[in-house]
């Protein structure tokens, strides 16, 4: 490979916020269906934490975009799962106030 491309830090660390925040959301909804469908105050500090690491992951995900001489996976994967775990969240809030 004769390239001049690199993987951005930010698109990097997007991808890793995204990780974070799909995992700690999937084990919040675990923990609560072993539970009995009852969410503990733990599992919510876990989601709403996870909402803040997937909202900066995607906001460090699109400017990764925009840089120059740049391999395009972790920018799109953090984009991905970042948009992933925030439309989960927006779920999870509807579904809390029986919108859904």
């Amino acid at each position: 490979m004769f390239t001049d491309n690199r993987h951005p830090e930010k698109g990097v660390m997007s991808a890793a916020l995204g990780v974070i925040s799909v995992a700690t959301l999937v084990c919040g909804v675990f923990f609560s269906y072993k539970n009995g469908g009852q969410a503990r105050v733990q599992y919510a500090a876990g989601a709403f934490l996870a909402a803040i690491f997937s909202v900066i992951g995607l906001v460090l995900g699109i400017m990764s975009k925009f840089e120059k001489d740049i391999f395009n996976l972790f920018p799109n994967l953090g984009i991905i799962l970042n948009s992933l775990s925030v439309a989960f969240v927006i779920f999870l809030i509807l579904l809390g106030f029986g919108v859904i």
